[in-house]
């Protein structure tokens, strides 16, 4: 249990039947008139909803253990997704829907941050850009330059994103992993 005065970003919370919300942002407010209260964003930790609740201030609220481990992707099993813990070296299988789109840019030997509540795989955190090759793309023409727009390219990962019209097959690019965006070569 912990108190509302002690809230900080990225804590987990226990609420409205044991659903875990995560704290996205939170303030204190103490107005002219009436008792302080905490006006905070949550966000769903299963599904991504993002809801605004206020809590009057001091008031307990569960909090949950919530475990953040590096782990590396071994292989697909099926459609499940294996990890192995890299202190421990155990396997962990996560289902495709918690791992969601980060699956456009898991590699095998790639690591990511896995949160973990009692044994159950949360969610899966990438970092926040990969270097990835470009499987297949159109062929650029002479005089194509940065400024000029994008084309869609294929990535080693099967993910399809826009790359400016330079970009040829078999370069490596770097990606941004939370929103799919072209960053830049890789030399």
């Amino acid at each position: 249990m912990a108190s509302t005065n002690d809230l900080k970003n990225g804590m987990v919370l226990k609420l409205d039947n044991d659903q875990l919300w995560s704290v996205v942002e939170f303030q204190h407010v103490k107005p002219g008139k009436g008792p302080a209260f905490v006006r905070t964003k949550l966000k769903h930790v299963l599904s991504g909803k993002v809801v605004d609740k206020t809590f009057n201030a001091g008031t307990k609220v569960e909090t949950a253990n919530v475990d953040k481990r590096g782990m590396q992707f071994s292989y697909k099993d099926g459609d499940n997704f294996v990890f192995m813990d890299m202190d421990t070296y155990d396997q962990l299988t996560i289902e495709p829907s918690v791992v969601g789109d980060a699956a456009k840019y898991l590699l095998e030997g790639f690591e990511a941050l896995v949160a973990v509540n009692e044994g159950i795989p949360l969610y899966i955190e990438l970092p926040a850009s990969v270097e990835l090759l470009v499987q297949e793309t159109e062929p650029g023409l002479q005089g194509d330059r940065s400024t000029g727009g994008t084309k869609p390219a294929t990535l080693e990962t099967g993910a399809e994103i826009a790359v400016p019209l330079f970009i040829v097959t078999g370069e490596k690019i770097k990606v941004d992993t939370r929103d799919g965006s072209y960053l830049g070569r890789v030399k």
